[in-house]
C-alpha cells in the first residue's frame, strides 16, 4: 500500500501515476509487498521536519524516515517527504519535467528507507548505481548523465 498525501493545493503532477510508480519501484527494489507513506509538501514543512528530526534548520528536497524497529518480515518501510517547491526548482535546473524530478526524489527516498546512504564515496557509488537501475525500471531518463 502506498499512502500518499499532498498538503499543497495542486501538486502539479499526476498523483495516481506517482502511486503506480511507487509500486513499480517497490517491486524493482525487491519489496513487492512493501508499504510506505509519501507526503508531498512544501519547503516550510520539510524544513520543520528536517529541524525536528535531523537538527538541520533548512529545507531539502527529500526526507526519509525508516520504520523504527522494522524486521525483515514487516512490510511497512517508512515515510518519505518530498518538497515540491525544491523539486520544481531542481526540475528547472535539470530541464526535466516535474513528474520526473519527483520520481527521482522518490527513488532516492526509497533507497534510504532500504538502508542505502551516500556519506562515503563507496556508499555513494552503490546508491547511485541503484538509483540508475530503478530509474531504468520505470523507463525514466536519469538527469545526471
Amino acid at each position: 500500500m502506498i499512502d500518499l498525501r499532498a498538503d499543497v493545493g495542486d501538486p502539479g503532477i499526476n498523483v495516481r501515476r506517482l502511486k503506480s510508480t511507487a509500486r513499480k519501484l517497490l517491486r524493482s527494489a525487491g519489496h513487492p509487498a512493501g508499504e510506505l507513506s509519501l507526503l508531498l509538501t512544501g519547503d516550510a514543512q520539510v524544513r520543520e521536519l528536517n529541524r525536528a528530526h535531523r537538527g538541520k534548520d533548512k529545507a531539502t528536497d527529500v526526507l526519509s524516515f525508516p520504520a523504527e524497529g522494522r524486521d525483515s518480515k514487516e512490510t511497512f518501510l517508512g515515510d518519505i517527504a518530498i518538497s515540491l517547491d525544491t523539486a520544481r526548482r531542481q526540475a528547472a535546473e535539470y530541464d526535466a519535467p516535474l513528474q520526473n524530478e519527483v520520481n527521482r526524489l522518490l527513488i532516492h527516498g526509497l533507497l534510504h528507507l532500504l538502508g542505502h546512504d551516500h556519506h562515503e564515496p563507496i556508499e555513494r557509488a552503490v546508491m547511485e548505481s541503484e538509483e540508475r537501475r530503478l530509474a531504468a525500471a520505470i523507463a525514466m531518463p536519469w538527469p545526471y548523465d
